[in-house]
């Protein structure tokens, strides 16, 4: 992969991810996925402090992770000029990678400083995602059965070839019903709904749509990504709880709007970063050949013409 010094900010944003998993892989598989979530973080956090890059965390670990550091306002990098607005989730599925399970993923996103929403007083959002194909066509607004036709209409196929992407939550139960009632795949997952937003965004990755309520936060990492390779996302914040409820109005967030893609992540540049721990929808987890670990990642960036993955190796 060759990059020029305009794009040094998305190297930066890949060392990040590597290093994080670099960090956490020897607890994957072990249980404690705090102790794994840590070390992910940490690794995270040195990284981005000892590159160029420099930026504000407007969407990070948070005080639903009980995170001391990769916090909401931090600053990281040591560049005069806080350029940057991040978003980062050094883990997204830390009991799969705890349990040593498909599904977890390392992950960072960056747009222009004071483009991205900050919405992390909320943890939960309901969200559709989709190809460029579902702009202007599916709506959040309309029922699961219409948007699953509208998808199959449009994109010349029958209702039964349609693969929708659902977090597996008593809180989208109906929505999984709905799904195969209209005859539609239900492609299941138990935690992480970055990857899988992502994937259904880019054709032929066996998800055309993503929906259901999953987290608010990284609606918001995932949005970076959507906005860059020019998918289609809505959402509408979904607190839980009369706290969370509370805690948006009082950061002035619309309970009752409908976000559009550019309400999430604004500017002129997206870059989106996600890294395998464990085998997830579109990239590998770490693999050992030869006594190297074989790592493998996607970036997505809105300067460069296509989505690119890339495998390093790092000595085991």
């Amino acid at each position: 992969m060759s990059l020029n010094d305009a794009e040094q900010p998305t190297l930066d944003l890949l060392a990040a991810t590597l290093a994080a998993v670099s960090n956490c892989w020897p607890m994957v598989g072990v249980g404690d996925k705090n102790l794994l979530d840590k070390a992910a973080v940490d690794a995270m956090r040195y990284s981005l402090n000892e590159s160029d890059f420099c930026g504000v965390v407007v969407i990070g670990e948070g005080e639903k992770d009980e995170a001391p550091m990769l916090f909401n306002g931090e600053r990281l990098g040591k560049g005069e000029s806080e350029d940057w607005d991040i978003a980062v989730d050094p883990v997204d599925g830390t009991k799969l990678a705890a349990l040593g399970v498909p599904g977890a993923v390392s992950v960072i996103a960056a747009s222009p400083r004071g483009t991205m929403l900050d919405c992390h007083d909320v943890y939960y959002m309901k969200k559709i995602v989709g190809g460029p194909a579902a702009i202007g066509l599916l709506d959040i607004d309309y029922s699961t059965e219409q948007n699953i036709r509208l998808l199959a209409r449009a994109t010349g196929r029958e209702v039964g070839d349609i693969s929708v992407a659902v977090i597996n939550k008593p809180r989208n139960a109906q929505i999984i019903k709905e799904v195969e009632a209209a005859g539609a795949k239900w492609v299941r997952f138990d935690e992480g709904d970055i990857a899988n937003a992502i994937a259904a965004a880019i054709p032929g990755t066996g998800v055309d749509m993503l929906l259901g309520v999953g987290g608010a936060p990284e609606g918001v990492v995932t949005a970076c990504g959507i906005r860059a390779i020019r998918g289609f996302m809505q959402g509408v914040l979904a607190p839980q709880t009369p706290d969370e409820i509370e805690r948006a109005m009082m950061a002035g967030l619309e309970l009752s709007k409908k976000y559009e893609l550019t309400d999430f992540v604004s500017g002129d540049r997206q870059i989106f970063v996600m890294t395998g721990i464990t085998d997830a929808p579109l990239v590998n987890g770490v693999k050992f050949v030869d006594g190297k670990e074989i790592i493998q990642s996607l970036i997505i960036d809105s300067d460069l013409p296509d989505v690119r993955r890339v495998d390093l190796s790092v000595e085991g």
